[in-house]
């Protein structure tokens, strides 16, 4: 029911900066966690940052701490990479979904996440 749409992926130097977006509508998607999760080839999904509501917190992965941002606009979801490299390269799901925690949405996503979309392509070169 949810609509989610993608964008801000793109070819970026080692070092470099993006920033995506994701526009989420629905009826109740403000009250929804959102998070960015991204799959590079040949590995698993994982999740990389979640956010709650407005009072609930954020969650990072261990591999972007300090280095990724994220933020909502109510039903808009915004992850700023900066001094991206290499190994951040994948295609970026986003999702609007209940969840108990940003954390849960992260690590747990298999417990909330029924349908993904097409995802945004993120490449950096060395």
């Amino acid at each position: 029911q949810v609509q989610l749409l993608e964008s801000g992926g793109g070819l970026v130097q080692a070092g470099g900066s993006l920033r995506l977006s994701c526009a989420a509508s629905g009826r109740t998607v403000s009250g929804y966690a959102m998070g960015w999760f991204r799959q590079a080839p040949g590995k698993e999904r994982e999740g990389v940052s979640c956010i709650g509501t407005g009072d609930e917190g954020t969650y990072y992965s261990d591999s972007v701490k300090g280095r990724f941002t994220i933020s909502r606009d109510y039903a808009t979801a915004y992850l700023q990479m900066n001094n991206l490299k290499p190994e951040d390269t994948g295609v970026y799901y986003c999702q609007a979904v209940y969840a108990h925690s940003p954390r849960r949405l992260c690590r747990d996503y298999n417990d909330y996440v029924r349908r993904w979309g097409q995802g945004t392509q993120v490449t950096v070169s060395a």
